[in-house]
C-alpha cells in the first residue's frame, strides 16, 4: 500500500469517525438536552472515552462543531426556500425566507433549541461560530437592500445617540450599505419577531390559546412584511 492511499484512508477513516460522533451527540441532545458528556457520547459510539479526544478536545469543542453545523443546515434550508421566490417578489423572499427557517427548526427542534434556547451552561461561543450564524441575516438584509433600489420607500425615523453609531457599524460588518439605518433598525426588530414567534411556537406558548399555529404565523408574517414596507 503506498503511502498516499494509506493516508487516504486514515483520512476518511477520521472523517466518518467524526461524522458519527456528531450523530451520537446530536442523539443524545434529543435525550439529554445540551449538557453533554464526552465519556457517554464514546461510550455509545463504542470507543474509549480517551479516545474521543482524538477528535474533541472538549465537550466545547463538540458543542461548537454540532452548533456550527446547525447553523449551516439552518441556512442551507432558509436561502433554498427564499430562492423559490421571485426576485422582484420582496414580500413573497421575506415569507419564503422565514418559512425556510420555521421548515428547518421544526424538523430538527433540538438543534433549533441548541441555536435559540436556554444558553448552555459554561459555554461560550467562539468566533468561528460567527459567520454560519450570520447568514441568514445577510439574506434578509440582502431582500430589504434589494427592496430599496427597486424605489420602496424608508420609515422616515430619526436614529440617534450610541444606536446609530451601532447601526452602522452592523451595516458595514454585512457590507450593506445601502440599506437605510432606519430600515435595518425595522429589519432586526422583525428578525426578533420572527424568531420570538417561532420560538413560542416550537416551545409550547400558544398551547391551549392557538390550535390552528400555521395560520397564526402567516398572519404574523404579513405583519412583518407590513412592517417592513416589503408589500404593495
Amino acid at each position: 500500500m503506498t503511502n498516499a492511499r494509506a493516508t487516504g484512508i486514515r483520512a476518511r477513516a477520521r472523517v466518518e469517525t467524526t461524522a458519527r460522533i456528531k450523530d451520537v451527540a446530536r442523539r443524545h441532545l434529543a435525550e439529554h438536552g445540551a449538557d453533554l458528556s464526552l465519556r457517554a457520547v464514546a461510550r455509545d459510539v463504542g470507543m474509549v472515552s480517551s479516545a474521543v479526544y482524538r477528535y474533541f478536545d472538549s465537550r466545547d469543542a463538540l458543542l461548537t462543531a454540532l452548533i456550527v453545523d446547525a447553523y449551516e443546515a439552518l441556512a442551507d434550508a432558509a436561502d433554498a426556500a427564499e430562492a423559490t421566490a421571485p426576485r422582484d417578489d420582496f414580500a413573497g423572499r421575506w415569507i419564503a425566507l422565514a418559512d425556510g427557517i420555521r421548515g428547518w427548526a421544526v424538523a430538527h427542534p433540538h438543534e433549533y433549541a441548541l441555536l435559540y434556547g436556554s444558553p448552555v451552561p459554561g459555554y461560550a461561543a467562539p468566533p468561528a461560530t460567527i459567520e454560519p450564524a450570520s447568514r441568514p441575516v445577510v439574506t434578509m438584509v440582502t431582500i430589504l437592500g434589494d427592496a430599496v433600489a427597486a424605489g420602496r420607500s424608508v420609515p422616515d425615523v430619526e436614529i440617534g445617540g450610541p444606536v446609530a453609531v451601532e447601526l452602522r457599524g452592523v451595516l458595514a460588518a454585512l457590507g450593506s450599505d445601502d440599506v437605510p439605518e432606519a430600515l435595518l433598525l425595522r429589519g432586526l426588530i422583525a428578525w426578533e419577531q420572527l424568531f420570538g414567534a417561532l420560538s413560542f411556537d416550537l416551545f409550547g406558548r400558544f398551547q391551549g390559546a392557538f390550535e390552528h399555529k400555521d395560520d397564526l404565523w402567516r398572519q404574523q408574517l404579513l405583519l412583518m412584511t407590513d412592517y417592513l414596507g416589503l408589500r404593495g
